[in-house]
């Protein structure tokens, strides 16, 4: 009892216990306190995710389509573990899934970045990426096809959920997106066509978008699209080693964190393999690499160390960045390695318990952890981001549960996919 009034406490004020908490009941309330991002800060008309709470850069009718996909996934985990209903789970997953089919704008199935959360219209994303975005409807639907599981009772609104689900997913014309070529382009505009000419070349976040354009039940692209076009990226492969640690593939040192998050919150690494890489020693070693880079500490920032660490896109002192090894401006961004749990558990929860309990009184709010901070500049966010929060909890979950994994590879048509592509999925011991 004295436990729940602590998490209760803790949840309504945002402030931090007196005494330590245990690891367990740290991770429950980093989850739950952060899950209020997209249940109390969700759009009211449509439910879905808005793109930050701040209102300098971008006004509160902004909903992030890519964002609403980590949004679904964290409302199977508050479901799960018991911060709301199942019924208000699916009650806010309804009004989010009629929104999406009867009022926001999609072109060929696929929907922009962003949304207005009223109206339904797209929102440009910079001048010419005011249409159709196939990466960000990909994280959209990764987290809708979770749901189709999840939600798999036989009463009408489960039923209804599942019927919407399936209806969205199956009007998505994803070979529509190679523009007659083998590759996926990541934008379409109404007014601007294929203008944006951005053909998706592994290896970033996009791997998801590629599986489940393969999985498609009704418009899929052929095996030869992933293999001529992400698997011949310039920067695809790599096999350096970088602080003594083996990288697979990718750009050198990885790249931002994010790389090993978005696909990852469906998609198991754990025995995921192709011809070109196993995916768990992909992320693994990513992670380790970045790790490492806040020990060695290249160009001495400020209170970098084994427990303060994390590199990936975020807001910083200087603007939203994609932090890396190679592009470190002394910002670290929380959901770097709080993300991170399945893969370095250890130095993740290092890294949970000094942004806790020692940087606590700046760094810790409303929604969880604020989106990132800089000890050289003595400089702590005060905004909160959609896709930072969002891999926070799940990958959470998926370190604690493996939840999000079980549900998305459970579903018959990633299976498919996975197939179609050339991966096997060796099961965990």
């Amino acid at each position: 009892m004295k436990l729940f009034l602590l998490f209760v406490f803790v949840w309504i004020a945002g402030i931090l216990p007196a005494q330590e908490l245990s690891d367990k009941a740290l991770l429950d309330t980093v989850q739950r306190q952060t899950f209020r991002y997209f249940w109390d800060f969700g759009h009211p008309v449509s439910g879905l995710a808005r793109e930050r709470t701040d209102t300098v850069h971008i006004n509160h009718e902004v909903v992030t389509v890519g964002g609403s996909g980590f949004g679904v996934m964290a409302i199977i985990v508050g479901v799960e573990r018991g911060f709301i209903t199942r019924a208000q789970g699916v009650e806010r997953l309804l009004k989010m899934v009629h929104f999406l089919d009867e009022k926001a704008e999609r072109w060929h199935g696929v929907w922009p970045h962003w949304l207005n959360g009223t109206t339904g219209k797209a929102i440009a994303f910079s001048e010419k990426d005011d249409g159709a975005d196939v990466v960000e409807t990909s994280f959209l639907f990764e987290g809708l096809l979770m749901a189709h599981q999840y939600f798999d009772r036989t009463n009408p609104q489960e039923t209804e959920l599942r019927q919407e689900i399936d209806k969205l997913w199956r009007e998505a014309d994803w070979s529509w997106f190679t523009n007659g070529q083998h590759v996926l382009f990541w934008h379409w505009s109404p007014r601007y066509g294929w203008e944006m000419n951005h053909p998706i070349h592994g290896y970033n976040e996009a791997l998801v978008t590629y599986v489940l354009a393969a999985a498609s039940p009704t418009h899929p692209i052929s095996d030869s699209v992933y293999h001529k076009g992400w698997a011949t990226g310039p920067i695809f492969k790599n096999e350096k080693e970088f602080y003594g640690i083996p990288l697979p593939l990718g750009m050198d040192y990885g790249g931002p964190l994010f790389f090993t998050h978005y696909s990852y919150l469906g998609l198991d690494p754990r025995g995921l393999r192709d011809k070109y890489a196993d995916y768990w020693q992909q992320n693994v070693n990513h992670t380790l690499i970045n790790h490492r880079h806040a020990i060695v500490n290249p160009n001495g920032y400020k209170d970098y160390g084994a427990d303060s660490w994390g590199f990936t896109a975020s807001d910083g002192n200087g603007g939203y960045f994609a932090h890396d090894p190679l592009n470190d401006r002394g910002v670290i961004s929380p959901t770097a390695a709080l993300s991170a749990f399945p893969y370095t558990p250890e130095y993740s929860m290092r890294a949970l318990k000094h942004f806790y309990y020692d940087l606590g009184d700046s760094l810790w709010g409303d929604y969880g952890f604020k989106d990132a901070f800089n000890p050289t500049a003595c400089w702590v966010a005060d905004s909160y981001l959609a896709i930072d929060q969002g891999p926070v909890i799940g990958m959470i979950e998926n370190y604690r549960t493996g939840l999000l994994w079980k549900l998305f590879m459970s579903h018959p048509d990633v299976k498919k996919g996975l197939e179609k592509l050339g991966f096997e999925t060796i099961p965990c011991k």
